[in-house]
């Protein structure tokens, strides 16, 4: 037996591609070669008897490990994490404030469109515009929300312009609400 493992360490590492994965697979045939070794029938090759049982290892490990996942403790640590939600009404407060920087045109085309859900087509027809029109108010929108909420520079807001925020955006969505119904 010990004159087939330099061969057996050759199609271990054939097999599995990565020596440590082969020393430990020649290992474990080498353990089952022992244990079965009232079976080996005598007059037979023990270098093929040898491969055998490491082709029938390798596959086994195979079939087990892809069952299994290498665990990755920071990859877990970011997959598993959520953003908390106490910070969702902040985030919610600052979109209201970036959409009452850009222009009313371009706030009724992202609200209509974004936050509605209406098609480019439905929404220019409320509008009273061209889809092409819709469309490119939509990214300019979209584009300058996006320069806002990355930068945080706001115009400074008194609170008479912040309660506004929510009635302008109640006001769009109620004559949208009238238009569609």
């Amino acid at each position: 037996m010990t004159d087939a493992i330099p061969h057996l360490r050759a199609f271990g590492r054939s097999l599995a591609g990565d020596p440590d994965v082969a020393d430990d697979l020649v290992q474990d045939t080498l353990l089952k070669a022992w244990s079965a070794r009232d079976r080996f029938v005598a007059g037979t090759s023990m270098k093929a008897w040898t491969f055998t049982i490491l082709r029938n290892t390798y596959f086994s490990n195979l079939r087990r490990k892809k069952f299994t996942a290498d665990y990755d403790e920071i990859v877990a640590e970011r997959v598993l994490s959520i953003a908390a939600p106490q910070q969702d009404p902040l985030h919610l407060a600052d979109l209201q404030r970036a959409l009452m920087e850009i222009s009313d045109d371009q706030r009724e085309a992202v609200i209509l469109v974004g936050a509605g859900g209406y098609s480019y087509e439905e929404a220019a027809d409320i509008a009273g515009c061209a889809v092409g029109t819709m469309k490119s108010r939509v990214s300019r929108a979209r584009q300058t929300l996006e320069g806002i909420l990355a930068d945080g520079r706001f115009s400074k807001l008194s609170s008479d312009q912040d309660k506004s925020v929510a009635t302008a955006l109640d006001n769009i969505l109620d004559s949208v609400t009238e238009l569609s119904s």
